[in-house]
């Protein structure tokens, strides 16, 4: 297929519609090569808006890996807003990237990074508008349709539209990925495209769901997943980058031409997490802890800035301020920049995990970001359920020092529908906001401390203890809220200051079909998005109406329905959809904690305590990689060019 460029076709379009500036591509640090010197050509998609998509750190990382090689170039594309979907249809133009405007369809992979099941809608759009067939098994000479990203630990939803599934960390497998497919071409197609899956088959961490049959019992569960091609293996395990200093990147990250929803330079300081949050789906999927060194994060952050030009730093992990070095990251950092416009930010912040030095250090340059802390769940005993270990004295003696310390706006996120909850669990949220306010007051000798309390719905998620549980039906989840908004206006004097930001319980039941279905789903999701179903992230464009029919209409000949994938509780031998896709965790381990859960037995940090048997490490071959590494980050010097503001380091350290 020819890679003209589309734009000159697109072009008469963006007048009449909105931000057409996201279309037209060309940010700062965007790579376009030359599509005849690249032996291998990727079109990489995060399935939603690019205000959303741009910032995603995943896909950043993969477009530079990718760029780096001599044979292989990566274009970037994002969904499109229905009124340009209808443009293009109605003038023919097809699913484009917006670094060169090329046709999807001209490329040799389609990978997309799917961080919410809700984004599934988006993908059929974007394969259709490109020409792509939506059923795998119809396409010939057609891009080979990747899924990645934590959703891709259960594509079986999707496995009638993507060709392969990769789990994991993606730097080195999507190098592995590039050469089969340039090796496969070089020798002429042998076999065509069933010949090149069958090699792909073979990389580890990557997933071809066409290898693979699924048998069910009369009642409706899964009797067996098994493989139906000699060659493939019985289970797929994930991938696990281990050194994360090697893999410095993004290097260059992208500076976006509109708004987007993070305005801001970021760094990855660890990966993984084994704080054991039972409901965590990425903490679990991505164990070990891998951290970065300090002087990496230190001259990542230089080299971020020196080619951005933002203004905030943000140090991105699972929970940042579990770092073993994030005091001397945050104090070198302030050091360094002190006297300039930069900030620091860390994403949702652990409460056990925040003191007054890392306070002090976040605002030493008088700017301060938002600042959240995430206790989850409303009562010390469903915080013991959910194994998240935060006292009440705790959260309030943190926030104050938020509050002490400069901050007038802290934001406290919670979950409703977890398992065992009651009324009373969720009423203890307006009592603990307003126990905040009152203290945080107290501690100012000011009013106009505030507390934002935002409450997502509980979705139980694959290879976690969760994955058994049944889901609190949307009813039960918004009665609760409810009351809680009451509980909170009930007292005005405290309450008035306590914001209360929720959503109704209705879309997490069908994040909960995506996330535990098989793919009988997959039916559903089509019949959804040929019913118009886009953008079913975003409560303006999401209907659970259209949800709930597609349900009715295509469920009851399998015997199951939308209740049965979401509120029913699973038995301990079930066959799971996932269960051949292998993260590492051992499911006796994760079927033992979630029955540790329905007693409140707590498990610690297996970092810091003796290991606790999960099965990562010794299934994969990794282990935890944490620091203290001794060493520190020098300050920078000003240029020796006259009227230059900008500074570099010296060394990375001492």
């Amino acid at each position: 297929m020819s890679a003209e460029s589309l734009f000159p076709r697109l072009e008469p379009l963006l007048p009449l519609v909105s931000k057409p500036i996201q279309y037209v591509g060309g940010e700062l640090n965007s790579t376009l090569k030359e599509w005849d010197a690249a032996a291998v050509r990727w079109a990489l998609m995060y399935p939603d808006a690019y205000e959303v998509g741009l910032p995603n750190q995943g896909l950043q990382i993969l477009y530079e890996v990718i760029n780096e090689r001599p044979d292989a170039l990566a274009e970037r594309t994002y969904s499109v807003w229905p009124d340009l979907e209808s443009l293009m249809r109605e003038h023919g133009v097809g699913q484009f990237t917006v670094d060169g405007h090329r046709p999807v369809a001209a490329f040799d992979l389609f990978g997309v990074s799917f961080a919410t099941e809700l984004g599934y809608t988006n993908l059929l759009t974007a394969l259709d508008l490109a020409g792509i067939p939506l059923d795998a098994i119809d396409r010939n000479d057609h891009p080979i349709v990747v899924a990645g990203g934590h959703a891709a630990f259960n594509p079986e939803p999707i496995a009638d539209f993507i060709d392969v599934a990769v789990l994991g960390d993606g730097e080195q497998v999507v190098g592995e990925i590039t050469d089969v497919v340039r090796d496969h071409k070089a020798a002429g197609s042998p076999g065509g495209r069933r010949g090149l899956l069958l090699r792909l088959a073979g990389v580890p961490g990557v997933y071809v769901p066409r290898f693979y049959d699924v048998d069910y019992l009369p009642d409706g569960r899964i009797r067996r997943v098994t493989p139906n091609t000699a060659g493939v293996p019985f289970r797929v395990t994930k991938r696990t980058v281990s050194d994360l200093d090697e893999w410095p990147y993004p290097k260059q990250p992208l500076v976006p031409l509109a708004e987007t929803v993070h305005e801001r330079m970021s760094v990855e300081i660890f990966r993984g997490c084994t704080r054991g949050c039972r409901f965590c789906q990425a903490g679990m999927i991505t164990r070990p802890v891998r951290e970065r060194s300090i002087t990496a994060i230190g001259a990542m952050v230089d080299a971020g800035l020196r080619r951005t030009g933002f203004e905030e730093v943000g140090l991105l992990s699972l929970s940042s301020a579990d770092h073993s070095e994030i005091g001397a990251i945050a104090h070198g950092l302030a050091d360094r920049y002190e006297g300039t416009h930069i900030g620091l930010s860390l994403p949702s912040t652990r409460v056990d995990a925040f003191n007054v030095e890392l306070a002090g250090e976040l605002s030493r340059n008088g700017r301060r970001s938002g600042l959240t802390f995430a206790p989850e769940g409303g009562s010390e005993r469903l915080r013991k359920v959910i194994n998240k270990m935060v006292s009440k004295e705790d959260l309030i003696r943190t926030v104050c020092t938020a509050y002490e310390h400069g901050w007038r706006q802290v934001k406290l996120y919670f979950m409703c529908g977890l398992p065992t909850e009651t009324d009373e669990d969720v009423l203890e949220i307006a009592q603990l906001a307003h126990e905040v306010i009152a203290a945080g007051r107290a501690a100012t000798g000011h009013k106009d401390v505030r507390c934002t309390v935002s409450i997502g719905a509980f979705v139980p998620k694959p290879h976690t203890p969760f994955q058994w549980a049944g889901q609190c039906d949307w009813r039960t989840v918004d009665a609760r809220l409810r009351l809680l908004r009451d509980a909170v206006n009930a007292d005005r004097r405290l309450g008035r200051s306590v914001g209360v930001r929720y959503h109704d319980g209705r879309p997490a039941i069908i994040e909960g079909l995506l996330s535990r279905g098989d793919r009988r789903v997959g039916a559903v999701i089509r019949a959804v998005w040929s019913a118009g179903g886009r953008f079913d992230g975003w409560s303006e464009h999401f209907s659970y109406a259209r949800w709930e029919a597609a349900c009715v209409a295509v469920l009851p000949e399998h015997g199951v329905s939308l209740d049965w994938y979401t509120t029913r509780e699973r038995d301990e031998h079930e066959v799971l959809p996932w269960d051949h896709l292998d993260s590492g965790l051992d499911r006796e381990w994760l079927w033992a904690d979630w029955r540790d859960a329905l007693t409140g037995v707590e498990v610690e940090d297996c970092r810091w305590t003796p290991c606790f048997d999960c099965g990562v490490c010794p299934g994969l071959g990794s282990e935890i990689q944490i620091g203290p590494t001794g060493r520190t980050l020098l300050p920078l010097i000003p240029l020796p060019a006259a009227g230059s503001a900008r500074q570099v380091p010296t060394r990375s350290a001492s």
